[in-house]
């Protein structure tokens, strides 16, 4: 049988109470910190988050949602693209106050979920869509798409292109094999309208592991599906 006292070792944030948390996330931390509350609360029962993600939340999905924030602009519209659990979007609305945030998820008890959080942390620079980017093309255009585990690099192409004006740009979180995805899907991202992508370091406190934005910019109307 194992031991309880292992589980609990196991099981602890060790981010949680952590000082440099409110410093690091500023005006933003009472939102963030009642976001976290509630996927501590509710994020396994109701299937957003798996059960060991509870004691890493803060490093390996908060924090690395906050670190693509110095990628974006201060203002303007951000569709985050298949929000899921908030992260990014969560995230970002929290960070970015005056930017308008578009949450589209197109699972119908996950727009749900973020109609709550929004409600309870109090954004009032959220609006939650439900649906897919093929279901809101032509209908919803924004400066800055962002996403985090959604989807390869050729389907961000295809899916971001419509969501964007000229000139808007793509903003997702990858992991380490970044790089590898652009080099894969440059084609594709041509073809739909995007100059060329760049791979950046997203940095957030120190000891947490850092991880890559890729960004891209639209330059033509150019749509490939």
């Amino acid at each position: 049988m194992a031991d309880s006292s292992d589980d609990a070792v196991e099981l602890r944030d060790p981010f949680e109470g952590d000082p440099r948390l409110p410093e690091y996330f500023g005006s933003s931390w009472p939102a963030l910190q009642a976001f976290h509350a509630m996927l501590v609360r509710e994020g396994v029962l109701r299937g957003l988050i798996g059960p060991r993600e509870v004691s890493r939340l803060w490093a390996r999905h908060l924090l690395n949602s906050a670190a693509a924030v110095q990628y974006l602009p201060a203002g303007g519209r951000i569709i985050d693209l298949g929000s899921g659990a908030g992260l990014p979007g969560i995230v970002v609305a929290a960070m970015v106050p005056n930017a308008e945030v578009i949450l589209l998820e197109p699972m119908e008890r996950r727009t749900t979920w973020l109609t709550e959080v929004a409600a309870e942390v109090a954004l009032e620079n959220v609006t939650v869509v439900r649906g897919r980017a093929q279901d809101v093309d032509g209908q919803l255009t924004g400066d800055v798409v962002t996403s985090r585990a959604v989807a390869s690099m050729d389907k961000l192409y295809r899916w971001g292109a419509p969501l964007l004006r000229v000139g808007g740009r793509l903003v997702v979180l990858k992991g380490e094999k970044a790089q590898d995805e652009v080099d894969a899907a440059v084609k594709v991202g041509r073809q739909a309208g995007f100059g060329p992508a760049e791979v950046v370091p997203a940095v957030s406190l120190p000891d947490v592991e850092p991880t890559r934005v890729v960004r891209a910019t639209l330059e033509g109307a150019t749509r490939v599906r």
